[in-house]
């Protein structure tokens, strides 16, 4: 890919405590003049981004004046969330607006979903070699 960006994967423990590999992004999200650095999954079987509570608070979103309720669905489907529009840079690329169903919750993870981070970026896995490559959208 041109001018693509290469990343390692991170290990983490599943939930049963085995050793896994994890394709996570680090990124800075940026929403009126307040910047948060996350690292964000990548999974192309999200819908949507979602945005743990906490991370939106950092961010000085403010709950109340967020009006556009998101239905989660599968295992997030309990969380109350709604829709957060903030800029996010990538490594050295121009920061994009990236829409984010923010939760109620903590329990949510940072997910970059099919809406709209994948609309934003070609992404391409070598889980094999433990990396994955990022690039903007043509």
């Amino acid at each position: 890919m041109r001018n693509a960006r290469r990343f390692n994967f991170t290990e983490r423990l599943d939930v049963f405590g085995v050793p896994d590999v994890l394709p996570e992004l680090p990124l800075i999200l940026i929403h009126r003049g307040s910047t948060v650095r996350v690292s964000a999954l990548l999974d192309t079987g999200a819908s949507v981004n979602t945005l743990p509570y906490s991370a939106g608070l950092e961010l000085g979103a403010v709950w109340e004046q967020q009006t556009t309720s998101i239905t989660l669905g599968g295992n997030l489907a309990s969380a109350e969330a709604r829709g957060l529009l903030v800029s996010a840079q990538i490594a050295d690329f121009a920061p994009v607006r990236l829409a984010f169903a923010w939760s109620s919750s903590d329990d949510v993870p940072l997910l970059l979903g099919r809406m709209n981070f994948f609309l934003e970026f070609n992404v391409c896995f070598y889980r094999s070699q433990l990396m994955f490559e990022v690039c903007p959208k043509l």
